[in-house]
C-alpha cells in the first residue's frame, strides 16, 4: 500500500486515482472532526476541507505528515465556519467559547451507555480549542508536536492545553453527572472512555 506522500506525489503528477485514494483514506477522520461540533453542514465542511487541500496541495512541502496538514486545513475551515454563524458584531474567543455556548447541538452521535453520553456532552461544553485538542489527541492519536503544527503554537503550549482541557472536561463531567458513581467511573478511566468514542462519532447520514 502506497504511503500518503507517495500518493500525494502521484496526485501532483496528474493521477486522479491517487488523489481519490488519499481522500478516501482520511475521509472518516475528517468527518469525526466536524461531527461532534456541528448540528448541520458537516458534509459541506468535509468537502470544503478536501477542496482547500486540492487547491493548496502544491504548498505542502512534506515536512510533516499529510494527515497533520489535512487536520490543519480542517481546523481553519471549522473556525471560519463558526465565525460565519455569529453576527458580524460578535467576536468569538475559541479559547473561551464552546459549541454549546454557540447553540450547536450535534445529533448524529452513537454513544453507548451513560459514560459515553456523558463524555460527549462534556466535550461540547468546554471551549472549542480545548475540545479540538482532546479529540485529536484521543481519537486521532496525534502527538503534541503534530498538534502544535495544526494549531500553530509551541509544543509546550500544546502540552499545557491538553492538561487544562482535561481539567475542564472533568469539571463538566462533574457538573453533568447523574450520580457521583457515574462521574467517578468516567473520570477514573478518562483516557479509555475518550478513546472508546472514536468509532461512535459519525457524520449525518453515515452508516
Amino acid at each position: 500500500m502506497a504511503d500518503d506522500l507517495a500518493l500525494l506525489e502521484a496526485w501532483r503528477g496528474g493521477d486522479r486515482r491517487a488523489g481519490g485514494e488519499l481522500f478516501e483514506r482520511h475521509f472518516d477522520a475528517i468527518c469525526r472532526f466536524f461531527a461532534n461540533k456541528l448540528d448541520r453542514d458537516v458534509d459541506d465542511l468535509v468537502q470544503r476541507t478536501f477542496t482547500a487541500c486540492v487547491e493548496g496541495k502544491e504548498r505542502f512541502a512534506g515536512h510533516s505528515s499529510f494527515r497533520t496538514y489535512l487536520f490543519g486545513v480542517a481546523h481553519n475551515v471549522l473556525r471560519s465556519h463558526l465565525r460565519t454563524r455569529k453576527r458580524e458584531t460578535d467576536r468569538i474567543d475559541f479559547g473561551m467559547t464552546s459549541v454549546f455556548d454557540l447553540g450547536l447541538s450535534p445529533a448524529a452521535l452513537l454513544a453507548e451507555g451513560h459514560e459515553q453520553t456523558l463524555m460527549l456532552q462534556a466535550l461540547r461544553r468546554i471551549p472549542v480549542e480545548h475540545q479540538v485538542v482532546l479529540e485529536l489527541y484521543y481519537w486521532e492519536d496525534l502527538e503534541a508536536a503534530e498538534l502544535a503544527e495544526i494549531l500553530g503554537m509551541p509544543e509546550g503550549t500544546v502540552r499545557s492545553r491538553i492538561r487544562r482541557a482535561k481539567q475542564l472536561l472533568e469539571e463538566q463531567l462533574s457538573a453533568l453527572g447523574e450520580s457521583d458513581a457515574l462521574v467517578k467511573s468516567t473520570i477514573s478511566d478518562l483516557d479509555s472512555w475518550a478513546r472508546s468514542l472514536r468509532a461512535k462519532v459519525r457524520a449525518p447520514g453515515a452508516t
